[in-house]
């Protein structure tokens, strides 16, 4: 994940301004004064994928010879992400497992690509279940391949800590599958021993 604290436009800190006295949020003070600047960039922040979205089929173009003639599984495991959730702004943050089965022959992409792949289109508004189908269907769009899955665990403080107050501890685990893994139930089994 990027790192670098994007640079808040001046219109986009006085308008976070605005909404701050809209809301009778008085950022006069000391404490507060930095604030609606704060909340701006801390929103850019965690939507990268606005301002900079990398192109899923660029991130997959770097590929490699296969190891073998034979396809096997290739999976990234623990792939952590964050994002904002589409209907609150409110962050939601979690794990993914990505594989796919490559065509007999099919040249590979790197393990880092998949977990680019999760990164970039977390870093937008989102919902989870669009993310991980957005992941598959990236991977059946752009790679030569039998079958590919995502797999997602996320922890929504839009459920945690407002609305239903479900706690810490609740997470949504949702399950994507195209191809061998959704038709064939050894491959899909392989990948959800792989995934947990």
């Amino acid at each position: 994940m990027n790192d670098a604290r994007p640079r808040v436009p001046q219109e986009v800190e006085q308008a976070a301004g605005w909404l701050f006295d809209l809301l009778r949020i008085d950022h006069t003070s000391d404490g507060l004064a930095e604030t609606p600047a704060r909340w701006a960039a801390a929103i850019m922040e965690l939507t990268p994928g606005l301002w900079d979205a990398p192109d899923p089929a660029a991130v997959l173009a770097r590929n490699f010879e296969p190891g073998s003639a034979h396809p096997s599984m290739i999976a990234a495991t623990g792939v952590e992400f964050r994002s904002v959730c589409e209907h609150h702004l409110l962050p939601f943050y979690g794990t993914a497992a990505v594989a796919y089965v490559p065509a007999k022959e099919a040249r590979i992409v790197g393990l880092s690509k998949l977990a680019r792949l999760v990164q970039g289109y977390a870093g937008r508004p989102q919902m989870q279940e669009r993310l991980g189908q957005q992941v598959v269907d990236a991977l059946a769009a752009h790679l030569d391949i039998e079958g590919a899955g995502c797999l997602i665990w996320g922890t929504h403080t839009c459920m945690t800590l407002r609305g239903a107050l479900a706690g810490s501890g609740a997470r949504m685990v949702t399950s994507h599958l195209a191809g061998s893994f959704l038709t064939d139930p050894a491959v899909r089994a392989e990948f959800l021993a792989l995934a947990r």
